[in-house]
């Protein structure tokens, strides 16, 4: 018997999910129902909480030797034989069915999370301890590899690192990231007050899809072809030859993300400036 990773089931990752959808709320200036899901299931002596606080451990970790990593698994999988697993199903159950009341389903579980991978392995391992069913040790063995491995793993080349700020703050203690939130929020507000409407919006996917996916690439493009359109519209109104040529070549230069292609910090750099030419080209 094989178990299959179940997102909605999920309790570190759901938790990750609902701290970006609170970024992405807030960003949009809508109350967030994250924040008050995230406050009910994930904080005091809830059975999410307390299963959270294993997730947690295994993401916090890393460069630990192949014993130590060893000895944190057998006692992950240990304590989680202790939760009420009844209680445990039950929270998970009244959960989804509030992100479900507040959220498109799709659209919530289609946001990415850098360390997925772990998170399902730990899921399946989690399920396999508590489960009376034979399960194949094959499975077992390559879940717990996946766990092992991403404890004691080396540190990432510079190069690949790109953590957002979300994902920066999103490996503190609970309490102390709120806290961090609201003041990451705050400096956010006061730095960048002014940004348009387009910009924010950008912004926004950026955040609630650190990794490249076909959802963000679609959307860079297609504010990308409006850019384009826009800009070549307004050209035709600019009396200034040089300028109007100007504008021509950076026409050109707008192009669309290949299909292939990994959407990266410099898209967003790209597209925030381009914003801000249509904007000046506007008030002419």
């Amino acid at each position: 018997m094989k178990i299959k990773h179940s997102k909605f089931r999920n309790t570190g990752l759901i938790y990750e999910l609902l701290v970006k959808q609170i970024a992405a709320d807030t960003l949009s200036k809508h109350t967030s129902p994250a924040l008050e899901i995230l406050k009910e299931f994930f904080t005091g002596g809830s059975m999410i909480g307390k299963e959270l606080k294993l997730y947690e451990y295994i993401l916090k970790n890393r460069n630990l030797s192949d014993v130590k990593a060893e000895t944190v698994v057998s006692t992950i999988t240990e304590i989680s034989r202790k939760l009420n697993q009844k209680k445990l199903r039950e929270e998970k159950y009244r959960l989804i069915s509030l992100i479900k009341e507040n959220y498109s389903v799709e659209e919530f579980f289609g946001i990415q999370v850098r360390d997925y991978k772990p998170l399902a392995a730990m899921y399946c391992l989690l399920e396999a301890q508590n489960t009376d069913t034979l399960v194949n040790p094959d499975f077992l063995i390559n879940n717990k590899l996946t766990i092992i491995e991403h404890l004691t793993s080396s540190k990432m080349a510079k190069e690949t690192v790109k953590d957002t700020l979300i994902e920066e703050y999103s490996k503190y203690e609970k309490d102390l990231r709120l806290l961090t939130y609201k003041i990451l929020l705050e400096k956010f507000n006061n730095n960048y007050k002014d940004l348009l409407p387009e910009q924010k919006n950008i912004l926004k996917e950026f955040i609630t899809s650190v990794n490249s996916t076909t959802r963000l690439r679609n959307i860079v493009n297609e504010e990308i072809l409006k850019i384009k359109t826009e800009v070549k519209k307004l050209a035709g109104n600019v009396k200034d030859e040089v300028v109007r040529i100007k504008l021509e070549e950076v026409t050109k230069n707008i192009q669309p993300a290949k299909k292939t292609e990994k959407i990266t910090d410099n898209h967003l750099v790209n597209l925030m400036q381009y914003y801000d030419l249509v904007n000046e080209m506007r008030s002419l």
